[in-house]
């Protein structure tokens, strides 16, 4: 893994010579501290590689870049105070922001400032629905992942009791209300529709309202660190619902939380680009690093590569520019070839089911 003091060198290298003395200076944003710290790390280490393999040959428009990093924490204020600091900066790009609560606020200063924005894993649809000219995301979103949660629970738990529950975030709730619609949809009614304080250590009395209303399913709006103390304090009652959730659940630390309670549980996540030949020198540089480029690394990367092959398009690094060649071109990512529509979305993103068992996660079966 790069170590932290990377991180900090970067970012000071950034800060200390100031926008006029970098060629390119380009923004990484993500949570750095805080629970989902994990999540930051994929997001900075993709980010991190993508800029070193891209100077390496040869850098954008004759210039290297330059990564500043952002820590939002996923916190709505604290993403503002990054956006704010980007734009001081001068940064031409920002890669992020990973929350869809710290996205959402940050956009509109990007938006004032003139800066592209181009979130990794921000899902909520009302990222790409604010009318915003300059945003844009490579992951796709709540309302195409809920429904295909809802559809497998429909088919695969059919006449099971299910719970939603959600973190009352922008992520968390965007994509419980996705599926509890597509499930009501097909006249599947939720036995529980609550919410839950993310941060806390103790859902013991949400896990024994669940038990004692005979749920059998619970679908997860929200991140690894609550599903997972849920799923193992759920363990430790002797109850072992199936738990399904989304793409939050995208993390080594899911498993090491919920230990064997992990087991079985489903989410949903766009195909796994480690699993694409084309990425195996890439794939093996991570790994030889120590880190293992799992869930958003290569999304991240993929952003960055968006950029710079969008820069080489247009010939500049203005936002008015981008713009233009990222709503005209396709790009050739660790993702696949990426095409951006009116509002910034992804055309045809997909998505697939994962199952956890033994720590780890894999394709569902």
């Amino acid at each position: 893994m790069l170590k932290k003091a990377l991180y900090v060198g970067v970012a000071l290298a950034a800060l200390g010579s100031g926008a006029a003395r970098a060629d390119i200076l380009i923004g990484v944003a993500g949570p750095r501290t805080g629970g989902y710290a994990n999540f930051g790390e994929q997001v900075f280490q993709g980010a991190a590689q993508a800029v070193k393999d891209i100077n390496a040959k040869g850098g954008v428009l004759g210039q290297k870049l330059k990564l500043e990093v952002g820590d939002d924490a996923c916190d709505p204020k604290q993403a503002v105070s990054v956006a704010n600091q980007f734009a001081n900066h001068g940064v031409a790009f920002v890669a992020g922001h990973f929350c869809s609560g710290s996205s959402i606020p940050a956009s509109a200063v990007y938006q004032d400032e003139g800066i592209v924005m181009m979130s990794f894993s921000s899902t909520n649809p009302k990222l790409t629905e604010q009318g915003f000219a300059n945003i844009y995301r490579v992951c796709g979103r709540d309302d195409q992942q809920g429904p295909v949660a809802a559809a497998m629970i429909a088919k695969k738990f059919k006449g099971k009791k299910v719970a939603i529950l959600h973190d009352k975030t922008g992520y968390g709730k965007g994509l419980a209300d996705a599926t509890k619609a597509g499930l009501n949809k097909m006249g599947i009614k939720e036995t529980l529709y609550e919410a839950y304080t993310a941060g806390e250590k103790d859902y013991s009395a949400l896990v024994t309202k669940m038990k004692n209303l005979g749920v059998e399913v619970v679908y997860l709006g929200g991140y690894h660190t609550e599903g997972g103390l849920i799923m193992r304090q759920a363990a430790e009652q002797g109850y072992h619902p199936r738990m399904v959730s989304g793409d939050g659940l995208a993390t080594s630390e899911f498993g090491q939380i919920a230990g064997k309670a992990a087991d079985g549980t489903l989410f949903t996540f766009t195909p796994d680009p480690r699993k694409d030949a084309k990425n195996k020198k890439i794939v093996e540089a991570f790994r030889a690093s120590g880190f293992e480029p799992e869930g958003y690394t290569l999304n991240s990367y993929a952003t960055v590569q968006a950029f710079a092959q969008a820069a080489a398009m247009a010939k500049s690094v203005k936002a008015k520019d981008l713009n233009k060649a990222l709503h005209a071109g396709k790009f050739d990512t660790l993702l696949g070839m990426i095409e951006f529509d009116k509002n910034g979305d992804p055309k045809a993103p997909g998505y697939v089911f994962y199952e956890w068992n033994g720590g780890t996660f894999d394709y569902a079966k």
